[in-house]
């Protein structure tokens, strides 16, 4: 199945359904209506869903990135959105599993796949930062987990990771 949402054509193969979550015309069956939050893209597969995120950061990646920063304003300022990114992929994410909930639609594993713009080792930073906040696997306390995995990726990372699952910059 082949889908097209926000300048990247995403190819997932062997799925059953793949649709725009984050649906903005309220004619289509997947619009909400509520006042929440939703990742960008939900992949259908027979024992899993895909809640995919995307954010092309390629102009403001800078801003992002420590390394780039030249002194101690500029390094807070860059903590604070770094801050806030994790925050909104965060957010994005329990949204979207409130919906699926609501909809009785977490009966399957759920995997987290961010895509953004950013270098290798700012999608690592982001992963790590993220993973710890959602929370990824099952709590002792918990019958189910809320998500099996959790990545932030860039293009590169995410065509050699999972090859049947392709995207491209259009």
């Amino acid at each position: 199945m082949k889908i097209v949402a926000d300048g990247f054509e995403f190819f997932f193969e062997g799925a059953k359904d793949v649709f725009i979550f984050d649906e903005k015309d309220p004619k289509k069956s997947t619009f909400h209506g509520a006042p929440m939050k939703g990742v960008d893209i939900v992949a259908v597969f027979p024992d899993q869903y895909i809640f995919i995120e995307i954010k092309d950061y390629t102009a403001e990646a800078d801003q992002y990135d420590e390394a780039k920063a030249a002194d101690t304003a500029e390094l807070m300022a860059v903590c604070d959105k770094r801050k806030w990114l994790k925050n909104y992929l965060k957010y994005k994410f329990r949204d979207t599993y409130l919906y699926r909930h609501a909809e009785d639609k977490v009966d399957k594993e759920i995997h987290y796949l961010c895509l953004l713009t950013f270098d290798n080792a700012l999608c690592s930073t982001m992963a790590k930062s993220l993973r710890k906040e959602l929370p990824v696997g099952r709590n002792r306390r918990w019958v189910r987990e809320l998500a099996k995995s959790c990545h932030v990726l860039n293009v590169v990372q995410w065509n050699k990771n999972f090859p049947k699952w392709q995207v491209a910059v259009v």
